[in-house]
C-alpha cells in the first residue's frame, strides 16, 4: 500500500516551490526533500501586514514539524535551497532525526546553500533565536538540554524557520553519502527497503531516487531532470545516448516526476549561449556593466565555465566579481569532486589558457611538484575574483569601472544582489541579466515577468525564443534590510548593559567554579593542618577574626592578638551586661548580646537566647551507588576528542578555518542594530532574460515519461497548465497507462489495494509436502489445504486435504446429466495448475540465448526474433505484450524449446 501527500510543490498549484513530499510505504514513512521558501517576498498588493507576507509558508511548515518525528527516512535529490534548504531547520528544531541519504555533492552544495542563506538573512534582519542552538560549551552541560528546541512564542513573534550556522554543518554531517548506482540495504524499522540514486543532471550529484519494496514494487522518485548535457555535467541516465531508456529504471510500479516546464519550450543552447556571451561583450565594450543575480552552489558552475571560457578565448581583460561569503569554498568541495564532473569540463582545459595548453599545464605541475595532483588546475578560474560584500566590491573597483558582477541570491529578494540593484538599476546602459525565473513572489521574479510581458508573443520565453532586452523605466519602491553601527546614547546603553552582562555571568561562572571544586574536594578531613584549606574554612577563619594557627616562629597574628585578651581568650561585642572574658570558653562562638536563661530551649524576655556552637562545614561529596562520582563532563570531553580524530583532515581544516573566521568577525563588528528602510528606485538600465536553468522543456517531458512507461504516474510540481499539458499528453498515448495522480497541497492520494492479513498454523504434514520456488530474495510455494479449527489452538491450522475427501467436481448445468464414460477409460483428473513469478526482460533473455549458442534480435517495440545461423525457417518470435504477457510464436523444433526453457528458468514456478 503506498499512500502520497505533497506538503508542497504540489501539481496545480500557484507556488510550485519549495518541493517536499511525504510517501509512505506500507508503514514507512519517507520525506522526499525539505525544500525551504524564499523568506523574504516581495509585499503583494493584497497584503496589508507583514504577517500576511511571512505567512504563506506557514501551512507547509506547519505539516512539516508535526510529521517531522513520525518520519523513518530522508532522501535528497538536489543541493539548492528548493530541495534541501530548510532540512538543517527540522533537524535541528522539530526532531527530524530520520537517517538521510544523497550524493556527497547534494551534501556538500547543500551545505554551502544553506549556509550562504542563513548568514545572509542573519545579517540583514533580527531572526531572535540565534541563542536557542544547541550548545557544545564543555563547562555549562546543564544548559544543553534547555536549548535544543526555539520557544513557542518565538516562533509565532518572527514566523521563520531560519538555522544558524552551526545547525547547517551539523544537519549535513549526519546525512549519509551514497555514490551514483549503489544500491543500499536499509536496515530497522526501513527493513526489506533498497534505494538507489541515479543521475538526473541539472546540478552536480543530483539523484533519481529508486526505492524498490517488497510488498509494493519499484518506486521512481525523478524531478528536476535535464536530458542535455552541459559544460560541467552530463545529461540524466534516464535516457540513453541512443534514445531508448535505461533498462535499471523502465516499467517501475510507480513513478513520481514534475512537470514544471510541460507547455514549454526551450530554444537551443547554441542560441542561449551566444546571446548571452554577445550581451555581456556587448555591455563591457560600451563601458558599461552587468549584474548577474546567481545561487551560491549549483546552476552558478555552469555560469563560470561558460564565462572563463569566453574570456580566455576573447582575451577579455575585465574582472569578474562573484559576490558571495561561501564561493571560494565552494569551488574548493568542487575540485575535490572532478570524478561527478561531466560535459566537456576536463582537467587540463577548464580555468587556464583554454584548450592546447596540456604541455604548459603539466610543467607548471612539475615546478609545482604536484604533478599526481588530479584536477590541481581544474576550474580555477583566474580572471574570478572573490567579495564577502558590496562594500568591498566598491573599495577595489568604481562603479564607473566595466564589470560583470555575479551576486548572490537569484531571487534578488535580499542580500548583495539587491543591495546593487538600488544603485545599480538607476544607471543607464547597465544590464540586469536573469538566468532563471525566479520563485513566486521575489522581486527575481517580478522583473521576469516585467521583461515577459514586453516581449511579443512569439517571442515569450517558452515559445522557444531568445526575446530582446527591454530598457526598464519607472519607479520601484523596495524595502531594504540592513545592520547599521550603533552611536551617541544608543551605544553607551548598549556598552552598559554588556557590561552588567559580563558581570553576571562572571558572578555565575565563579558560583560554578565552586561547586566543582566541592564535588572534586577529598572528603578525608583527619589533616585538618594541611596547606591546602578549604576556601569555606578560610571563611570561617576570617569571620572568627583571623588565622587559628601559629606562625612559623611561635607567635600569634597581629590581627589575631588585637582581637583577644592578653590571655588569650576572645572577647565579644556589645558587653553592656558586664560579661568577663573568662565567662567564656574558647570553642564558643557568640556574638551580640547573650541573656542568662536558666532554660536551654526556652525564651527570656521575648527573645530567644543565641548559644551557637563552633561553625564547621561539612563537606559532602556527591558520589553513586557504588561509592563512586561520574564525572560526565569527561566522558562529554572524551567523546569529542574521538570525533574530531575521526574526522577527515579537510574537514577539520574548513572546520578550523570556519572558527577562526567566526571569531574574527566577532571580535571586529562593533555593536549594531537592524534597520528597515524603504528606497525608491528610478529605473533607467536595461533588462535580459536567458534561460540557463537546464531543466527539461515540454518536449523531453512528453517524451521521457512514455517511454518509461510506469504502472502508475504522480505528477508534482506544476502549475495547473503544465499538469493540464502533461495529462493530456498522457492520455493520447494508447499503450499509456490511465492511472495518473495530480494531487494538490496535504491531499493523500492511495496508490495500490489494502491487503487483510490472518494469522494460519501449517501442519507439519503440509510444510514437509511444500515444494518452494526461489524468486529473488523470496522463496513462493503454492498451497492446497483445509483450514481446521481445534480446541486447543486460538490459531487455526492448514492441513492437506486427502484425495478422498476432495469434493466432487460441480456441473455447471445441474440439470444436465453427466456424460457418460466409456468403457476402459480412465476417470478424468484434472491437471495441476502452475503460476509463473517474475519480469521478463529482453535484454537479459538475449544475453541468455547468446551464451547458449542461439542468435537473438530486437525488431520493433516487444519483439525478440531467435534463430540459429541462417535456419530462418526453424526461427522463434518472443513478444511481450502491454499487459505483461510473453507470447512465444514459432514451429515445434529444439530452438522453440531451449528458447522455453530459458524463459522459464527466469521465472519462478509456482506448482499447484
Amino acid at each position: 500500500m503506498i499512500t502520497f501527500t505533497p506538503l508542497s510543490g504540489a501539481a496545480c498549484s500557484q507556488r510550485t516551490t519549495p518541493l517536499a513530499y511525504l510517501l509512505q510505504v506500507d508503514d514507512v514513512r519517507i520525506l522526499l526533500d525539505c525544500g525551504s521558501p524564499d523568506w523574504v517576498p516581495e509585499p503583494s498588493a493584497s497584503a496589508t501586514t507583514e504577517e500576511d507576507i511571512e505567512h504563506s509558508w506557514e501551512p507547509y511548515c506547519k505539516a512539516l514539524r508535526e510529521c517531522a518525528p513520525t518520519v523513518d527516512l530522508v532522501l535528497l535529490s538536489h543541493g539548492d535551497l528548493a530541495h534541501s534548504g530548510l532540512y538543517p531547520y527540522a533537524y535541528s528544531r522539530w526532531d527530524l532525526k530520520a537517517p538521510a541519504y544523497t550524493t556527497l555533492p547534494v551534501q556538500a552544495m547543500g551545505r554551502i546553500a544553506a549556509t550562504e542563506d542563513v548568514d545572509g538573512l542573519r545579517d540583514e534582519q533580527d531572526i531572535g533565536d540565534e541563542g536557542q542552538s544547541p550548545s557544545n560549551d564543555e563547562d555549562d552541560m546543564d544548559a544543553v538540554p534547555e536549548l535544543k528546541t526555539p520557544p513557542p512564542e518565538d516562533i509565532k513573534q518572527k514566523g521563520k524557520y531560519i538555522a544558524t550556522s552551526r545547525e547547517v554543518h551539523d544537519a549535513f554531517d549526519s546525512v549519509n553519502t551514497l555514490r551514483y548506482s549503489q544500491p543500499t540495504h536499509l536496515q530497522g524499522k526501513c527493513q526489506g527497503l533498497t534505494i538507489t540514486p541515479y543521475n538526473a543532471g541539472h546540478s552536480l550529484g543530483g539523484t533519481i531516487w529508486k526505492i524498490r519494496s517488497p510488498s509494493s514494487g519499484t518506486i521512481i522518485y525523478a524531478v528536476n531532470m535535464n536530458h542535455m548535457k552541459e559544460r560541467h555535467l552530463d545529461g540524466t541516465v534516464l535516457m540513453r545516448a541512443a534514445g531508448g531508456i535505461f533498462e535499471p529504471l523502465s516499467r517501475p510500479d510507480l513513478l513520481i516526476t514534475d512537470a514544471d516546464r510541460a507547455s514549454v519550450l526551450t530554444s537551443r543552447r547554441k542560441d542561449r549561449d551566444a546571446a548571452l556571451i554577445d550581451t555581456v561583450t556587448a555591455t563591457l565594450s560600451s563601458r558599461s556593466s552587468l549584474l548577474l543575480p546567481c545561487d551560491s552552489s549549483t546552476r552558478v558552475l555552469e555560469l563560470l565555465v561558460l564565462l572563463d571560457q569566453h574570456w580566455n578565448y576573447s582575451r577579455l581583460r575585465y574582472p569578474i566579481c562573484f559576490l558571495s561569503r561561501t564561493a571560494s569554498e565552494m569551488l574548493t568541495f568542487v575540485r575535490s569532486m572532478m570524478e561527478w564532473l561531466g560535459g566537456t569540463v576536463s582537467k587540463e582545459d577548464v580555468g587556464e589558457d583554454g584548450t592546447g595548453g596540456r604541455q604548459d599545464h603539466k610543467r607548471k605541475r612539475d615546478d609545482d611538484g604536484d604533478e599526481d595532483a588530479l584536477g590541481a588546475f581544474a576550474l580555477r578560474f583566474r580572471h574570478l575574483e572573490f567579495f564577502p560584500s558590496p562594500q568591498a566590491l566598491i573599495q577595489k573597483y568604481s562603479s564607473k569601472d566595466p564589470k560583470l558582477i555575479l551576486a548572490v541570491p537569484a531571487s534578488l529578494s535580499h542580500g548583495p544582489s539587491r543591495h546593487l540593484f538600488c544603485d545599480f538599476a538607476a544607471v543607464p546602459d547597465n544590464v540586469v541579466l536573469l538566468t532563471g525565473r525566479g520563485e513566486e513572489g521575489t522581486l527575481g521574479h517580478v522583473l521576469f515577468n516585467k521583461w515577459n510581458d514586453s516581449q511579443r508573443p512569439d517571442d515569450k520565453w517558452d515559445k522557444g525564443k531568445i526575446g530582446s532586452n527591454i530598457m526598464m523605466d519607472g519607479a520601484l519602491k523596495l524595502q531594504i534590510h540592513s545592520k547599521v553601527p550603533l552611536q551617541g546614547a544608543e551605544l553607551e546603553a548598549h556598552l552598559q548593559k554588556e557590561r552588567a552582562a559580563k558581570e553576571k555571568e562572571a558572578a555565575h561562572q565563579a558560583v560554578l567554579a565552586r561547586n566543582q571544586r566541592m564535588l572534586e574536594a577529598d572528603e578525608d578531613d583527619s589533616d585538618s593542618d594541611s596547606e591546602d584549606e578549604d576556601e569555606d574554612e578560610a571563611e570561617v577563619r576570617r569571620a572568627l577574626g583571623g588565622d587559628l594557627m601559629d606562625t612559623d616562629d611561635g607567635t600569634m597574628d597581629k590581627r589575631r592578638r588585637s582581637d583577644k585578651g592578653m590571655d588569650g581568650d576572645w572577647n565579644i561585642d556589645g558587653g553592656d551586661e558586664g560579661l568577663t572574658k573568662q565567662m567564656l570558653s574558647f570553642d564558643i562562638y557568640l556574638k551580640g548580646n547573650v541573656s542568662k536563661a536558666t532554660s536551654f530551649f526556652k525564651t527570656v524576655g521575648g527573645q530567644a537566647q543565641r548559644f551557637r556552637t563552633f561553625p564547621y562545614v561539612e563537606k559532602k561529596r556527591k558520589v553513586d551507588e557504588y561509592g563512586e562520582l561520574i564525572d560526565v563532563g569527561m566522558w562529554l570531553r572524551k567523546g569529542k576528542v574521538l570525533e574530531e580524530e575521526a574526522e577527515s583532515d579537510e574537514l577539520k581544516d574548513y572546520r578550523r578555518r570556519q572558527a577562526e573566521e567566526d571569531a574574527k568577525k566577532a571580535h571586529l563588528e562593533p555593536p549594531s542594530k537592524f534597520v528597515t528602510s524603504e528606497v525608491e528606485v528610478q529605473m533607467a538600465c536595461r533588462l535580459l532574460f536567458v534561460d540557463m536553468e537546464g531543466l527539461n522543456d515540454g518536449r523531453a517531458v512528453k517524451t521521457l515519461v512514455p517511454k518509461v512507461d510506469p504502472r502508475k504516474l504522480v505528477i508534482v510540481h506544476a502549475s495547473e497548465k503544465d499538469t493540464e499539458a502533461l495529462q493530456e499528453s498522457c492520455a493520447n498515448i494508447r499503450t499509456m497507462t490511465k492511472d495518473i495522480f495530480a494531487p494538490s497541497a496535504f491531499t493523500s492520494v492511495k496508490i495500490g489495494h489494502q491487503i487483510n492479513s490472518f494469522s494460519i498454523s501449517i501442519s507439519d504434514e503440509l510444510l514437509a509436502s511444500l515444494r518452494m520456488s526461489r524468486f529473488e530474495d523470496n522463496e513462493v510455494g503454492f498451497i492446497t489445504g483445509r483450514v481446521v479449527a481445534h480446541a486447543t489452538s486460538t490459531i487455526p491450522t492448514l492441513e492437506t486435504i486427502s484425495v478422498s475427501s476432495r469434493p466432487a467436481p460441480i456441473s455447471q448445468d445441474s440439470s444436465t446429466p453427466a456424460a457418460p464414460r466409456i468403457l476402459g477409460s480412465r476417470p478424468s483428473v484434472p491437471l495441476p495448475s502452475s503460476t509463473m513469478i517474475g519480469e521478463l526482460k529482453l535484454t537479459s533473455l538475449k544475453r541468455r540465448l547468446a551464451e547458449v549458442g542461439v542468435q537473438a534480435e530486437l525488431i520493433g517495440e516487444g519483439v525478440l526474433i531467435c534463430s540459429r545461423g541462417d535456419m530462418l525457417e526453424e526461427s522463434v518470435a518472443v513478444r511481450k505484450t502491454q499487459q505483461g504477457k510473453v507470447e512465444l510464436e514459432g514451429g515445434v523444433s529444439d530452438i522453440y524449446y531451449t528458447v522455453r526453457k530459458e524463459i522459464y528458468d527466469m521465472h519462478a514456478l509456482v506448482a499447484a
